[in-house]
């Protein structure tokens, strides 16, 4: 495997990042991995291409400071970032700033294989990929005027007891509305779900 296809893992949890290499270089890759966001970035000069993917909350520099380093520095690099379920706005701000997708821990090993395929693939193309906004606007006008509430609460990355606290109503009927929101929308996952709604502008 070249430079090219590396994947560049950054986790403060040893046996998180020691089994994600193990996914990673039994599917094919080339893992390298780092302790830490201050750690790979000494080691920047070193990394030709490949991709990042960093857990969003770590000692120090955190995942969403080393996205907006790393925009600044290596804008070819592309980034996944993983998030526990509380890290959910900080995974929604990196997805503004431009990650690849961000994926809510634990996750299934092919939604992390598929990401990071993804990641490498779109970074020898770091051009945007135009979007039919078109069939996307046309779900979220499906969406009931709480559906779409609850959706504009979680592409703002609140939580589901904020949202619940904003509407005045239980996180059990926000779970449901959520719910509603994904099939409408057609959205596997979070991360998908705020990526088609970003991407369309809405």
């Amino acid at each position: 495997m070249t430079a090219e296809g590396q994947v560049h893992v950054i986790d403060d949890d040893d046996a998180m990042r020691d089994s994600l290499c193990f996914l990673l270089e039994t599917s094919g890759l080339t893992a390298r991995s780092f302790t830490s966001a201050s750690a790979f970035l000494e080691a920047l000069p070193t990394v030709g291409g490949g991709c990042v993917v960093t857990d969003i909350r770590m000692p120090g520099m955190s995942g969403l400071e080393l996205v907006r380093v790393l925009r600044g520095m290596r804008p070819d690099l592309p980034v996944v970032v993983m998030t526990g379920h509380g890290d959910i706005p900080m995974a929604v701000e990196a997805m503004k700033s431009g990650v690849v997708d961000f994926l809510e821990k634990p996750f299934h090993e092919d939604a992390m294989i598929g990401a990071v395929r993804k990641a490498l693939e779109g970074g020898r193309n770091p051009v945007r990929a135009a979007v039919d906004s078109g069939p996307i606007l046309a779900r979220m006008e499906t969406l009931a005027p709480r559906e779409r509430q609850v959706l504009d609460g979680l592409v703002a990355g609140k939580p589901n007891k904020i949202i619940a606290f904003d509407l005045d109503i239980s996180v059990r009927t926000v779970e449901v509305y959520r719910a509603n929101v994904m099939t409408k929308m057609q959205a596997h996952s979070l991360s998908e779900l705020v990526r088609m709604v970003l991407l369309a502008g809405g």
